[in-house]
């Protein structure tokens, strides 16, 4: 095999040229790939953790139905507190579990004692929701999370500024309970609230003792909990490992289920699997079409070996480890050269804005899994491309190979 290689590499090097053109082809399809799969990867896990870590959690239990009338925020629809007393061992018990947050959801009209219009509201116990959501705080203008105590609510941002509401503003919530009945309620403006895209724009926060007052909810009931997990890679199995524990009143969803950011993941997993395939095509046809001129020119060559005793499979191998050295090259400097970028531009600081976040920090990473991935798979295909000169080039007859021009 020693030998094999040997002569190969140097077959290769008969036609530089040629060599260098099919290397160069194979690194820019690599590169093309990793540096592809690092940024849209990094793009997607920031769009990913703004979503799950700001907004919704990694995953959300609600009573059976809740989230099929969620538009309507139904009171009916909550879990009572008997229920919620029955999640406490489950959530504990969660593998990967981090931290969950109670919530309650309804709709009521924000005055400010000139102008009134609807508010969709989040009832939350601030410490609770700071450890399951740790990038709301990050939303917020002139105050904090933890600041938000009874009396107080984070208005969102659309809202403060078609009203001109300010920080310390008072504010008057009208809401109607389950039973019919309208209550109001005066809030303190504790702080502005960031809009993500989607239907979190006219979202505002209050303490969810004030939501139970105001809604005249009596015990702990709740509409929904926020779960955060310290690895979302084995979302579905956590998801059915804590249905089973539930029963069949309540229900758990995926923050994809939820949220529509999810088909824009969905797009970024096609798109790398176009470029994958572009991959494939061009080491496929770069390879493919070296190999055959390769046994084009070489007929003679091959003739004059197979009558010297050469064996056919010795021939065959002799093809087939030549394409594989030029995947080899061309696989090995574009992970040289990928890696390279992907640290350019980690050290660059490339931002960019999702959203109404603005200056997120770009930060590409490529995954052993992935290089791995993309080496074994351009190997494959190099394999595959010079399996069919290989075997013709094996099964040439001495006789005729020699008498070609």
């Amino acid at each position: 095999m020693n030998n094999i290689m040997r002569i190969a590499g140097r077959n290769l090097m008969r036609y530089r040229r040629r060599t260098l053109l099919t290397v160069s082809l194979i690194t820019l399809g690599v590169v093309s790939v990793l540096t592809f799969i690092s940024v849209a990867g990094s793009f997607r896990q920031m769009m990913i953790g703004q979503i799950t870590d700001s907004m919704l959690g990694h995953m959300q239990v609600h009573r059976r139905g809740y989230v099929a009338s969620t538009d309507s925020l139904p009171l009916n629809l909550n879990i009572k507190e008997a229920e919620a007393k029955k999640l406490v061992a489950p959530l504990k018990s969660l593998p990967q579990g981090e931290a969950n947050s109670s919530r309650i959801k309804c709709g009521a009209m924000l005055r400010n004692y000139v102008e009134t219009t609807h508010i969709r509201l989040t009832a939350i116990n601030p410490q609770q929701e700071h450890l399951a959501l740790p990038l709301l705080a990050g939303r917020i203008k002139g105050s904090d999370i933890k600041s938000l105590t009874r009396g107080k609510i984070l208005i969102p941002e659309i809202l403060a500024r078609g009203l001109k509401i300010k920080r310390g503003a008072t504010v008057v919530l009208v809401a109607t309970n389950r039973d019919g009945s309208v209550n109001g309620k005066s809030f303190r403006v504790a702080g502005i609230v960031d809009g993500l895209s989607g239907p979190g724009g006219r979202d505002g926060y209050l303490h969810i003792d004030d939501a139970r007052e105001l809604l005249r909810i009596k015990g702990a009931e709740i509409a929904e909990v926020a779960i955060r997990v310290k690895s979302s890679t084995n979302l579905r199995k956590l998801k059915m490992a804590l249905t089973k524990k539930l029963g069949a009143k309540l229900e758990v969803h995926s923050w994809r289920q939820l949220s529509p950011f999810s088909t824009i993941a969905k797009m970024i997993d096609l798109l790398t699997l176009f470029v994958q395939i572009m991959l494939v095509s061009i080491v496929l046809i770069s390879v493919t079409n070296v190999m055959i001129m390769a046994v084009y020119e070489r007929i003679r060559e091959i003739g004059s070996i197979a009558a010297m005793g050469v064996r056919p499979r010795t021939i065959l191998w002799l093809f087939l480890v030549e394409g594989l050295l030029l995947g080899s090259i061309g696989t090995l400097v574009g992970i040289v050269i990928s890696f390279t970028t992907v640290l350019g531009l980690r050290a660059s600081g490339f931002t960019f804005s999702f959203g109404r976040q603005q200056d997120l920090l770009l930060n590409p990473t490529m995954h052993l899994s992935t290089v791995l991935v993309v080496a074994l798979a351009v190997m494959v295909v190099s394999a595959l491309a010079s399996l069919q000169p290989a075997i013709k080039a094996s099964r040439m007859d001495p006789i005729e190979a020699l008498r070609h021009v």
